[in-house]
């Protein structure tokens, strides 16, 4: 496994964990990067910091193309891999949508409903069509 993809898991862990209990992904990644057991990888603090930081934005393109849900209504699992990798799409330049997408779309297979890859699949294809239509590379920000 690379190591971008096991940051995206622990990243995965962070924001489902803080979803689950309730509480701000922030100062729970704070609290997992100092006890540091296991440690957490610079990219996933990336991931978790850039999902909170951007949550409002991330949440508002989820909710526009997840035809008939809602954003609660959503596995935890599956809420925590789109914020990841729409953090990852509009904001990660060095990360190919491709390899966005599919790493999302890996992490459903194993981790989430049947139904799952093919609802991401779905929500993130549109989001990809729409950055790259608004958001040209040079318009993406580094986190």
């Amino acid at each position: 496994m690379s190591a971008r993809r096991k940051a995206r898991k622990r990243a995965l862990d962070v924001l489902f964990e803080a979803d689950l209990r309730g509480i701000d992904a922030g100062g729970l990644l704070a609290d997992r990067v100092t006890a540091a057991d296991p440690p957490v990888a610079p990219y996933a603090q990336v991931l978790v910091e850039g999902v909170v930081a951007h949550q409002e934005e991330i949440d508002s393109l989820i909710s526009g193309h997840a035809r008939g849900w809602t954003l609660p209504r959503l596995p935890g699992v599956d809420r925590a891999l789109l914020r990841i990798a729409i953090f990852e799409l509009l904001h990660c330049p060095d990360v190919p949508d491709a390899v966005a997408i599919d790493e999302a779309l890996d992490l459903a297979k194993s981790l989430s409903t049947d139904e799952s890859a093919g609802f991401l699949h779905g929500v993130l294809g549109a989001v990809a069509r729409r950055s790259t239509v608004e958001l040209p590379t040079a318009g993406r920000s580094d986190f």
